[in-house]
Order: C-alpha cells, then structure tokens, then sequence
C-alpha cells in the first residue's frame, strides 16, 4: 500500500496563495495517478484536481480552474497543488489520493489516501 502525507496547508487571506505537498512511499510513485480532494466543515469530500502518472493529464473541477495548478516530481515521490486567489470557499481539510487508475482517483474510490492538510481562507 502506498503511504501519503500531506503538508502545506495554513491560514491565508482572500486573494492569497498556499502550496500543499503530498509525498509518497511505500510504492513506486511513478506507476500512480494522483489526486486531491477536499472537504469543507458539515460537507462531503469534493474533487479538486488529479494528474495522471505520466504527467501528461490533469483535471479539475470547475471551481478552482485558472487559480490552481496540480504538478508531482516522480522523482522525489511528491504531488504539488499550488493554489492561488484563494477564496473563503475554498476553506476545508485537502487530503491526498493515488491509485494505479486515473478514473478511480477522480471518483475518489482509491483506498489510498492521506491524513488531511488543513487550508483556512479568510474574507
């Protein structure tokens, strides 16, 4: 099983940028689609972004398209979601995902998945 932990989150104004990060071991990372998700307080876990192992596709939802950009180094066995012009909305718990399949990543059926990096947008 693949092993994945997050980091980066924080507290940030509106309009402001964050980084998280999520590294992997346990696996070989380069034969894993990526993915995160996030879930805000009282709301079920929403996809945000996922990248196919080769880098070659990316995805995202609707409401963070143009203002965040989804990236891994296989190389250091890590996943990079660099958001910017944040938005109050976008206040929630940003958790990782993997899987060998693309598809099941953006589903979010994948067993893998990290502890959560908590990211809180103030107006």
């Amino acid at each position: 099983q693949i092993q994945l932990v997050e980091s980066g989150g924080g507290l940030v104004q509106a309009g402001g940028s964050l980084r998280l990060s999520c590294a992997a071991s346990g696996r070989t990372f380069s034969n894993y689609a990526m993915g995160w998700f996030r879930q805000a307080p009282g709301k079920g876990r929403e996809f945000v972004a996922a990248i196919s192992w080769s880098i070659s596709n990316t995805y995202y939802a609707d409401s963070v398209k143009g203002r965040f950009t989804i990236s891994r180094d296989n190389a250091k066995n890590t996943m990079y979601l660099q958001m910017n012009s944040l938005k109050p909305e976008d206040t929630a718990v940003y958790y990782c995902t993997a899987h060998p399949s693309i598809l099941l990543v953006r589903v979010g059926t994948s067993n893998a998945w990290g502890q959560g990096t908590q990211v809180t947008v103030s107006s």
